[in-house]
């Protein structure tokens, strides 16, 4: 939990209407941060239910949130089932996207290319597949098109035929090997390292990241409120184009913000993880605003 540093946080608190007794959904507690924020602030008897895929950082937000007794409950899946537990209605939903610092500084879950540790990548490492397994197993186009729609790669197939070649050689099991193979095909230059995308792609291929985040907004649209607040925090252009779509075509949804919530030059310098960070916010149609929606759709019908 040292150095852990929640994104963007009196923007969340603020965005989330909170009030003492308000009760609130963490679809990704992670370690905690923005749950004790939002715990502190609902004192004394708001509630808050945390969701996470991975038993670590459970334990830890477990220990973090350990003061506010039966005020946390902590639950142990992914957000995509929240829709499959007895959960109560929610005045406000959290979801802070991507991954924890946590999973980039432990070596052995494979998440980075700064050090060396198996291909692994799950956040629940309860399930089957790894990276390992695609980057092994997938035929060249498959890895093309998974480094050039989810990595955004531009070299993609080139990377594709050289992981190929590599493999036929041996079997490529290790963080600094498949980084070193990108690295023949796209040579290191500037600040951003050239496995960047294809780490990407991976991590969110083995963990079904787009598909468990369509899942979990649809699921937690029926736990909220009429008149709650949807926070969603995202890290790049593919979860954000999906955010915002949701929220744009989604009728029971009232944009809070017409443009993303971006950190302050502040807290970017103060915390590099937040300086792709995006937070949409949107309400939960209820009251007078659905009544004159209801009366609006009637009026345009009998026209």
């Amino acid at each position: 939990m040292k150095g852990h540093t929640p994104v963007l946080i009196v923007e969340v608190l603020d965005s989330l209407n909170l009030a003492p007794g308000t009760r609130i959904l963490d679809c990704t507690v992670g370690l905690g941060g923005h749950a004790k924020a939002i715990l502190e602030r609902t004192s004394p008897n708001g509630t808050l239910c945390g969701f996470d895929r991975d038993m670590r950082n459970l334990e830890l937000a477990r220990v973090t949130l350990a003061a506010f007794g039966d005020r946390v409950s902590l639950i142990h899946d992914s957000f995509a089932n929240i829709g499959a537990h007895s959960l109560p209605s929610m005045d406000g939903i959290l979801f802070d996207l991507g991954f924890s610092s946590l999973h980039v500084d432990d070596a052995s879950r494979g998440f980075s290319f700064q050090k060396d540790g198996p291909l692994d990548m799950r956040y629940d490492i309860t399930q089957e597949l790894t990276a390992e397994t695609i980057v092994n197993s997938w035929s060249r186009e498959d890895l093309a098109d998974l480094f050039r729609i989810l990595g955004e790669e531009p070299k993609a197939n080139f990377i594709a035929k050289e992981i190929l070649q590599s493999r036929r050689k041996e079997r490529i099991t290790t963080t600094l090997q498949l980084a070193e193979i990108i690295e023949r095909v796209s040579p290191r230059r500037g600040k951003i390292h050239p496995a960047t995308k294809v780490f990407q792609a991976l991590r969110m291929e083995v963990n079904d990241e787009l598909g468990q985040i369509n899942y979990g907004l649809k699921a937690s649209l029926e736990l909220l409120k009429p008149r709650g607040r949807l926070a969603v925090i995202t890290f790049h252009s593919l979860e954000d184009r999906l955010v915002k779509q949701f929220i744009k075509n989604n009728e029971q949804l009232s944009r809070v913000t017409k443009k993303p919530i971006r950190p302050t030059w502040e807290e970017q310098k103060s915390n590099a993880r937040s300086r792709s960070a995006k937070l949409r916010v949107a309400e939960k149609i209820g009251g007078y605003e659905e009544r004159d929606r209801k009366n609006k759709n009637s009026s345009s019908e009998a026209d």
